[in-house]
């Protein structure tokens, strides 16, 4: 069969016709090359997000590489800077252990429950997120102050008075914290298979019993992430925690509070404190980088 007895070849719509003599391009080549171009970072985008991710990490390399890590221990070993960290890892333990008492039920409550309103609730819940800790200090005074909402009958019928104590830092930690996890646990809920539960509940279980046994088994993970975020964020609150609690060495003054006023007298001690607030972020980062970091991984 000689060249001009050849069979015309096909040519798919939309495709440029082949030269004469030549085999046509095969159209997946074709767009392979085009998806292997519109995959390429724009040089200018590239350089916005190096810049970016340079604003984000040299403030803490410089941190890092001005450090006195010769006299590390000598600092941290410092009655101040001892008593600052027992009371942070105290009050953010206990802070954390109340945001687990009081906020897996609002989180129950926002997901599943069925009060009038519930979407203010939320909205109204998650404002501690983005309010600025300092009003959140004042709101703390106004509420549970001795002359507030709240405070004055705590003050008059148990003697209690919450501000500029241990026990004003664990509530001040806890106010800014619990959203945290209020957000992660009801997320949870809301994507958690109620059928487990509704098996549960034909073979007999309880209500407890399901919760306990299929419910919280369920949303663990989200759980766990919760707290550890909550934990890590009250450890470095410091306006509502000043402005609320105030600042009293080895009652009230908690490291993010040593470190600013370190800064004025002890600028090494300062590095040293805010050195161990960094490693706890990094910790936490670690802790939670298969859930918070990886594409897709993230619930809040």
């Amino acid at each position: 069969m000689t060249s001009r007895d050849r069979l015309p070849v096909a040519v798919p719509a939309g495709e440029p016709a082949a030269l004469a003599g030549e085999p046509p391009v095969a159209p997946a080549r074709r767009r392979g090359r085009r998806s292997a171009r519109a995959g390429r970072t724009p040089p200018v985008v590239a350089a916005a997000g190096l810049v970016a991710a340079a604003f984000l990490l040299l403030p803490l390399a410089g941190l890092v590489i001005r450090a006195p890590w010769r006299e590390l221990p000598t600092l941290l070993a410092q009655p101040v800077a001892r008593d600052a960290l027992r009371l942070s890892l105290v009050s953010a333990t206990l802070a954390t252990l109340l945001c687990l008492l009081a906020g897996v039920p609002l989180a129950w409550l926002l997901a599943r429950g069925s009060v009038p309103g519930r979407s203010l609730l939320r909205a109204l819940v998650t404002v501690p997120l983005v309010l600025p800790p300092v009003v959140g200090g004042v709101a703390l005074l106004l509420a549970f102050g001795r002359r507030g909402i709240v405070g004055r009958y705590l003050d008059a019928w148990f003697g209690i008075s919450l501000p500029f104590t241990t026990a004003g830092v664990v509530v001040a930690e806890a106010f800014v914290a619990m959203p945290f996890l209020v957000v992660a646990v009801e997320g949870a809920l809301r994507s958690a298979d109620q059928r487990y539960e509704e098996a549960a509940a034909t073979l007999g279980a309880s209500r407890w019993v399901t919760f306990r046994r299929v419910t919280l088994p369920m949303i663990a993970p989200s759980l766990a992430a919760g707290a550890v975020l909550c934990w890590a964020r009250a450890l470095g609150e410091f306006g509502a925690t000043i402005t609320f609690a105030g600042s009293f060495p080895g009652t009230t003054q908690t490291m993010p509070l040593a470190v600013y006023l370190a800064l004025e007298s002890d600028p090494d001690a300062a590095v040293a404190l805010a050195l161990v607030l960094l490693a706890v972020a990094v910790a936490v980062l670690a802790l939670l980088r298969d859930r918070w970091l990886r594409p897709g991984g993230a619930t809040l």
